[in-house]
């Protein structure tokens, strides 16, 4: 299966399925680690990759494991980045697969010969310019005695060509073109890391190219395109346009909402390192959720403060034989668009959502709506949430039960992501909550002070602002409206210095 090049959203909808369904999954060296999450909670993983021609297993040995596996019951997913048919040894794979009499299919990715010259703004054919392409592989010594590569019609004989796996051998194989009559001002590209947000493109004429290369200290992965193609980069590059491009970012969220802020990073061209500085994790003890869920016929209100709050709700009224019709005429309370969805999701809608998504908009919501002198009202929060809402609330004249339903605990530092830190190579920290502030500067510790100043903090909100300056945080950004979409359009007129006319989050 093809794992395509490297964007997690351009996977085929039959490759994740495979994903989600597989047993076991045999992944190689390039496949983004994120793809792996669309995996069962039991699946097996087991890395084969290779870097540098230092195999973790012998090819032999894969074929043997997949063999092995499928022979044991087990649906086999073998991971492959690109397009599996295209320099990826799947069909040595399927071949002997074939010879052991195992059934298996082959699923088409989008491979990086055609992905990192698009994303770079290169169209591998044109009306006016190409009508030929080739792909060729870079892995082969050029200057080889029995080399596979016809090279004296290859290097006239197609419009375009794509190397892959090309950068070590560059010199030799610029040198080969030319010999074979390639023009030597003929224009390339060397597109490292194409369609991540890391992608770098050098551009040089053929007989230079290998220097340029080199100057620039590119690395693999890299995709080399030869042909006038190339000039239509002026005009084509896209991806190196997008707000967030070459940015990388780091969500302290923990990871079930961590997953969708960093699809919104990546929508706009930005890396997102998930460091989840908080971990949601069950009750030990339901005794409490349990009296307030066998009572909520007793209840005026139940108010959701995130969507934690709604998921551990939900699933403890599940767990207790019950469903929705439970709430009865209980109105609902929603803090914010991301809790309402959460809402919608189990067919329910909010009486009331703040236009300001904080627990100070709720109680001005509560206090413009009406009377709660006497009310019941239900809070089904975290066991960190402090006293604000609830003292505010009681205020108004409520009568207010206090509930956690669900435990926010540190969770463990991920040490490789402490590094890039201190080495400069983030370049923002967003923060949507006091509790991913507070963790983060306790995870950092002695550390924090050695974070580079070029490094930006930015908050959802005043709360969370507030409780990042406290724990020794310079906050540069503060969202003006407490949400994800809002804080990171005010992280991007932060970093560009103005706020761009359109973002499409």
């Amino acid at each position: 299966m093809g794992a395509g090049p490297g964007d997690v959203s351009l996977i085929t909808c039959k490759a994740r399925e495979c994903i989600e369904r597989a047993d076991l999954i045999v992944y190689d060296h390039l496949i983004n680690p994120r793809l792996l999450r669309y995996s069962k909670e039991k699946a097996e993983k087991i890395y084969v990759g290779k870097v540098g021609g230092k195999h973790t297993l012998p090819q032999e040995e894969i074929n043997r494991l997949l063999a092995k596996a499928a022979d044991e019951g087990k649906i086999v997913c073998r991971l492959k980045g690109g397009d599996p048919f295209i320099f990826g040894r799947g069909g040595e794979e399927a071949e002997y697969l074939s010879e052991k009499g195992i059934p298996f299919e082959i699923v088409p990715g989008v491979t990086s010969a055609v992905a990192a010259p698009a994303y770079a703004g290169i169209p591998l054919t044109h009306r006016k310019v190409a009508s030929t392409v080739a792909f060729i592989t870079g892995n082969e010594a050029p200057d080889k005695p029995s080399s596979s590569i016809a090279w004296d019609k290859i290097s006239t004989g197609a419009d375009t060509l794509v190397f892959l796996m090309g950068v070590g051998n560059l010199p030799k194989i610029a040198a080969r073109l030319i010999e074979e009559g390639r023009d030597p001002k003929a224009p390339v590209a060397v597109i490292e890391w194409g369609t991540l947000p890391r992608q770098r493109c050098v551009e040089g004429p053929l007989e230079e190219i290998a220097a340029i290369a080199e100057r620039g200290k590119v690395q693999p992965p890299a995709v080399v395109v030869v042909g006038d193609v190339v000039k239509l980069r002026r005009h084509l590059a896209w991806f190196e346009k997008k707000l967030l491009f070459g940015k990388r970012i780091l969500v302290t969220r923990a990871t079930p909402q961590a997953s969708r802020t960093a699809e919104m990073i990546e929508r706009l061209g930005g890396e997102a390192v998930e460091f989840p500085t908080i971990r949601i994790e069950p009750l030990e003890d339901y005794a409490e959720v349990d009296a307030a869920i066998e009572s909520l016929p007793s209840y005026d209100w139940i108010v959701f403060t995130s969507v934690n709050g709604v998921e551990a709700f939900f699933v403890r009224i599940f767990e207790l034989g019950k469903d929705v019709r439970c709430l009865g005429g209980v109105r609902i309370c929603s803090i914010g668009p991301w809790t309402t969805e959460a809402l919608r999701k189990r067919q329910l809608v909010p009486d009331l959502q703040p236009e300001r998504f904080s627990s100070e908009g709720m109680i001005e919501a509560f206090r413009g709506g009406g009377e709660l002198k006497g009310k019941k009202v239900l809070l089904a929060r975290s066991n960190l949430a402090d006293e604000t809402l609830p003292s505010a609330l009681a205020g108004l004249g409520a009568v207010v039960k206090n509930v956690a339903c669900y435990r926010t605990v540190k969770a463990e530092p991920d040490r490789s992501v402490i590094q890039m830190l201190l080495d400069g190579e983030i370049d923002a920290v967003i923060f949507t909550s006091a509790s991913t502030a507070q963790n983060f500067a306790a995870i950092l510790g002695e550390h924090l002070k050695n974070i580079p100043p070029s490094t930006v903090f930015a908050c959802i909100g005043p709360v969370t602002a507030a409780a990042a300056r406290q724990a020794g945080l310079d906050v540069q950004v503060e969202a003006t409206h407490y949400t994800i979409p809002a804080l990171i359009v005010a992280l991007i007129a932060h970093l560009h210095g103005k706020l761009p006319p359109v973002i499409h989050l």
